[in-house]
């Protein structure tokens, strides 16, 4: 056993999973209901990277800002305006795609039930009182402003600590980290089920309809991963962007694919963030706050979604009303929770800049879900390798170019 443990062990953890993604293939297209029962790897995985998350978060910020000394730079700053940067210009780029290639939609009935927020203001109080949630409930649901404002409390509570409980703290953070790069190992079975069971549940008869819809969503995410993000990035480094870019897609964003959820792939950014190097004072706190903030893939769909409806009732848009929808779908992103159809639920809020009543908008909520198992996944690959570009790249910038990215 330990033979071939050491045999898989040489093999890249990326191989591992494109094997894993072949095989998922394969027996969703030939073996469907066998594929079905291959799902529970998969919600294994999703459920340990969620389940250890929120601890993850915890223990390393409060590690980060105990050790914190006074006058030390952590560059949060550049990390937070890259975040909206980002974000908006995201946004813009979807009302650009929009106005080139106009979509309507063919709206439908039975659409999501869930309550939309009703303005700007709601989103703004929800994450306000997210902020002093109960610190315990904070980490049973896994709301990370939350466990980032109670953990940055306690760890500047803990700064004039002995250095045997700062001790204690790090070798709590370390060994949750392991535990981390413990679930990590099994990420190709859980791709592997995870693959399997969307092709062998979904198909893709549900997409063909939407096809004109799903190409510039996914094409404006793509154009943003491979053309705005580098651009951002060689502002700030002087350098060829696109071996960072590159490592942070291919260990990031296709994880992030599959699990759909920015805060399961916490874990997976902050064992990457180790690995680059990455000042940890800065990573503890920027990765999980990007899983909450930094939502370009969000802007993209709030605001290609709702100029598809404005499309469809012959709602004229001008260019004052664009740069608003920019801003509200930016501002709006970041209220988005990390999980699985997040963004969809802020449709409304955008919709209703121009009259669109909430019926009307929660129909193209319901569009949205039917094209989630694409649009969701990309979204979220985007989202979340985001976090770790441009905490890298706000990280090198301050202390000087790396050579290791490859």
């Amino acid at each position: 056993m330990n033979r071939f443990m050491k045999s898989i062990n040489r093999v890249s953890l990326i191989q591992q999973i494109i094997v894993g993604l072949i095989i998922g293939i394969i027996t969703a297209l030939y073996f469907p209901s066998f594929a079905k029962e291959l799902s529970l790897l998969g919600v294994l995985f999703v459920g340990a990277l969620k389940g250890i998350a929120p601890v993850l978060v915890f223990f390393l910020v409060i590690n980060a800002v105990s050790k914190h000394r006074s006058g030390q730079k952590t560059g949060m700053a550049s990390v937070i305006t890259l975040y909206l940067l980002g974000t908006f210009l995201s946004a813009a780029l979807a009302v650009l795609v929009s106005w080139a290639f106009p979509t309507t939609l063919h709206l439908v009935t039975g659409a999501a039930d869930a309550k939309a927020p009703e303005g700007i203001a709601e989103v703004m109080i929800t994450l306000l009182k997210n902020v002093v949630d109960n610190p315990v409930h904070a980490l049973m649901s896994a709301n990370y402003i939350g466990i980032l404002g109670w953990a940055l409390l306690f760890g500047g509570a803990l700064r004039k600590a002995s250095m045997t409980t700062k001790e204690i703290m790090e070798s709590l953070a370390k060994a949750v980290t392991t535990v981390v790069t413990w679930i990590i190992r099994f990420a190709p079975l859980g791709i592997m089920g995870l693959v399997a069971e969307s092709i062998a549940t979904n198909g893709i008869e549900a997409l063909v309809g939407y096809l004109q819809l799903l190409i510039l969503l996914l094409g404006s995410m793509l154009f943003v991963a491979l053309v705005i993000n580098p651009l951002l990035v060689f502002l700030y480094i002087r350098r060829n962007p696109y071996p960072l870019v590159c490592k942070c897609l291919r260990e990031s964003a296709i994880y992030a694919f599959f699990t759909r959820s920015s805060a399961a792939n916490i874990p997976v950014n902050l064992d990457l963030a180790k690995r680059l190097k990455l000042n940890p004072d800065m990573y503890s706190v920027s990765i999980p706050l990007g899983a909450t903030i930094n939502m370009g893939g969000a802007a993209i769909t709030i605001t290609i979604m709702t100029l598809a409806a404005a499309n469809t009732l012959n709602i004229t848009i001008d260019v004052p009303t664009a740069i608003l929808l920019s801003i509200i779908a930016t501002i709006g992103a970041c209220g988005a929770s990390g999980v699985a159809g997040g963004s969809l639920l802020l449709i409304p809020l955008a919709c209703s800049l121009f009259g669109i009543s909430n019926d009307i908008a929660m129909q193209v909520v319901g569009v949205g879900f039917i094209i989630g198992v694409l649009q969701d996944s990309t979204e979220t690959a985007l989202n979340s390798s985001t976090d770790i570009l441009f905490t890298a790249t706000a990280d090198y910038a301050k202390r000087g170019y790396h050579e290791d990215w490859n």
